[in-house]
């Protein structure tokens, strides 16, 4: 189980930590652009390693009903609802919102895949979510009020990727990781085509080799080491434990803020990941023998 632990956490930190690298390909690519581009290269070096490792595999048609699923929740509507609803809410709302995301993998693991969740699990999400909630407060100002649509759109967003998590445990260990993984980036470049393609003149500034180096960078960590490492720990992790795990998403990006940014580092931030780190102890520390 350590092994799974370390897998989701890794999973979740890459994702976080490759926010900053998001945000540079931004300012020259449009957003569906860099998505779709990310999902292509992904492809690109998925393919081999799945004839290679996984060899032929026959994927039934509930599996890829379930990765097409997954495409649209955890690639199209997360981020259109986060990006959509950061446009009129404030980021400090917005942040607040993207914080129930621990919860609602909890949720969502005990109402529909019907895990049954401990009450220390409760408290592990309760922690995980004032954790990311004292990390947004510190890395963000005093500004204009937010939206309640805005907000609104950014829990869509939210539900989006829980919807994500708890479709990938519920096929996770039928089909090889890798196979899983080049199927959920095929459909992922099939949902995206259509916002993306429009732009494709805008793929002229890959001509830059920095700009190539960190598309590609970006792609090899989010798209493929990171889907391997989830599906990797899903097998042996329920939904509700691996939402725990999520809170490294936010927590790794505000990190990358601070340390690669210049962002001042206060001590509501050092509040935020403690309170973090304690929802992950708590939620995997070892159960006595006979306890609840």
């Amino acid at each position: 189980m350590r092994l799974a632990y370390l897998q989701l956490a890794l999973s979740m930190a890459l994702v976080g930590a490759n926010v900053a690298v998001a945000k540079v390909l931004a300012d020259v690519l449009p957003i569906a652009m860099i998505a779709f581009l990310r999902c292509v290269l992904a492809m690109a070096v998925l393919w081999p390693l799945a004839r290679w490792l996984d060899g032929p595999v026959r994927v039934p048609s509930a599996v890829l009903r379930n990765l097409a699923l997954q495409a649209v929740f955890g690639t199209a509507i997360y981020n259109a609802g986060l990006l959509a609803g950061l446009r009129l809410t404030t980021a400090l709302e917005g942040g607040l919102v993207l914080a129930s995301l621990p919860a609602a993998v909890a949720i969502g693991g005990a109402v529909f895949l019907r895990e049954r969740l401990p009450p220390r699990q409760w408290a592990a999400v309760a922690l995980a979510a004032f954790g990311m909630a004292a990390i947004t407060l510190a890395r963000t100002a005093g500004g204009a009020g937010g939206s309640p649509l805005g907000n609104l759109l950014v829990f869509g967003g939210v539900l989006g990727e829980a919807s994500y998590v708890l479709l990938a445990r519920r096929i996770a260990g039928r089909v090889p990781v890798i196979t899983a993984s080049l199927w959920m980036q095929a459909f992922s470049a099939l949902v995206l085509a259509p916002f993306a393609l429009p732009d494709i003149g805008a793929v002229t500034v890959l001509a830059a080799p920095s700009i190539a180096a960190l598309l590609v960078f970006h792609s090899l960590t989010a798209s493929v080491l990171c889907l391997l490492l989830w599906y990797a720990g899903l097998k042996r992790v329920p939904a509700g434990m691996a939402g725990i795990f999520t809170a490294f998403l936010p927590g790794t990006a505000a990190l990358v803020a601070v340390t690669g940014l210049g962002e001042a580092f206060t001590i509501t931030h050092a509040a935020g990941f403690l309170l973090m780190m304690g929802s992950v102890a708590v939620a995997t520390w070892p159960r006595r023998t006979g306890a609840p």
